[in-house]
């Protein structure tokens, strides 16, 4: 058992003809991702790689059996997209564009609130099942399957993470991205919660950054509700007040900001809290 993805993932990829769009999906395909429409306005009735393509999320929804979709388009179209997948009732809805306009994904979360789908975004790197399926763009070498769950806001770190659990034998369930801007679509309380209830995850690794509140939130609900063990990291330690640290939402701006605060909060948690990748890969293994 997986956490959002699995074997029975359907996806549906809009912008599958511009270029990351097609280039990404032949990626999913190769990997084992079943993929079953495409959608692009003014090209419905077209064909990529034998897949049918369509205008709208509903057409796509009313003629096949999809249950996510994936954005590969410009920032300024994902508010449009968002919510004609969501009033289409998709699932599952993962949104890879960086730099969202923060009104636009507000909208979002409120029309999602009104329906069952998740989004997942913006700006993560996706989401994979290691051995099963791939949602997303992150490397998918470096993944294997075991049964450490993975949610990070840092694509690149939970890259290297991940590649120096898989170097020391240890696998992974599912791998999340939550993403780095400032509204996230999905937190890591909602990865949690997920991953609460999956017989194959054993045990967490969490990586999160300055900015927001989200990982404060996470250890406040691991030390009332969560019976697995966590292994964290924060980047940004030596961030300074103020100043965009990559992610649009990696800024520090209050006392719970900030990586020590988070550290100290989730160290009091119960979670084991590495100041290094090293570090936290050794502890995961001596854990096992």
């Amino acid at each position: 058992m997986t956490i959002l993805v699995d074997k029975n993932t359907r996806l549906i990829v809009h912008g599958i003809t511009g270029r990351e769009g097609s280039r990404q999906t032949r990626t999913m395909m190769d990997y084992g991702t079943r993929v079953v429409a495409g959608i692009v306005p003014g090209k419905g009735g077209q064909t990529f790689e034998g897949i049918p393509v369509f205008n709208t999320a509903r057409e796509a929804l009313a003629q096949t059996d999809g249950n996510t979709s994936i954005f590969f388009v410009p920032k300024a179209f994902v508010l449009n997209a968002a919510v004609e997948a969501i009033e289409a009732e998709v699932p599952l809805i993962v949104c890879l564009a960086e730099g969202v306009p923060v009104h636009d994904v507000l909208k979002i979360k409120k029309h999602q609130k009104k329906s069952a789908s998740i989004f997942i975004g913006p700006n993560t790197p996706g989401l994979i099942s290691p051995g099963v399926v791939k949602v997303g763009g992150m490397p998918h070498k470096v993944y294997t399957p075991g049964s450490v769950g993975v949610v990070s806001r840092s694509g690149t770190l939970s890259y290297e993470m991940v590649n120096m659990l898989s170097a020391s034998g240890i696998g992974q369930s599912t791998c999340v991205g939550i993403g780095g801007d400032r509204i996230p679509g999905f937190t890591f309380v909602d990865a949690l919660k997920l991953f609460k209830d999956d017989d194959q995850t054993e045990m967490i690794v969490m990586i999160g950054e300055v900015g927001g509140i989200g990982e404060i939130e996470a250890a406040k609900y691991i030390k009332a509700h969560f019976n697995k063990p966590v292994f964290a990291l924060i980047g940004g330690l030596n961030a300074p007040p103020g100043k965009k640290m990559g992610h649009a939402g990696a800024v520090v701006a209050g006392a719970d900001t900030t990586a020590a605060a988070k550290m100290e909060a989730l160290q009091k948690a119960g979670a084991f809290v590495a100041d290094s990748p090293h570090a936290l890969r050794d502890a995961v293994r001596s854990a096992i």
